[in-house]
């Protein structure tokens, strides 16, 4: 009755040597997924990825494009270029003069009626 099992199964140098060459590939790429890995979660993106990702889970009505979501909440969280800054105080610069313009406009208009005769109509 043990005459009828099969003798173990054994591989021969030239497999064995390919499963070792496929096993360390398999390493090598798990290895660099793994520093990769790393590398964006020092970098922060996996935190601001995944930030982006539940806010649009959180989302009640979801977008019709996702991906425009996301672009539109990433390019919020990127820092920002130094020249859109400056432009952004300018334009708060020029928009405080105008309303001051508009303001001091109102006032002389108001002064120059007090100093004009009412417009009465012209008779022919």
């Amino acid at each position: 009755s043990s005459a009828a099992q099969s003798p173990p199964a054994t591989v021969s140098g030239a497999s064995y040597a390919a499963a070792a060459v496929t096993m360390a590939h398999y390493k090598a790429a798990d290895s660099k997924r793994e520093q990769f890995r790393r590398y964006l979660e020092k970098s922060g993106v996996l935190d601001t990825l995944t930030k982006v990702l539940v806010a649009l889970y959180e989302e009640p009505e979801k977008p019709n494009s996702a991906l425009d979501f996301l672009k539109h909440h990433l390019g919020a969280a990127t820092p920002e270029n130094p020249e859109i800054e400056l432009l952004r105080l300018e334009l708060a610069e020029m928009k405080e003069k105008y309303e001051a313009i508009v303001e001091e406009n109102k006032k002389l208009k108001t002064k120059l009626a007090q100093y004009e005769p009412p417009q009465e109509e012209k008779r022919a």
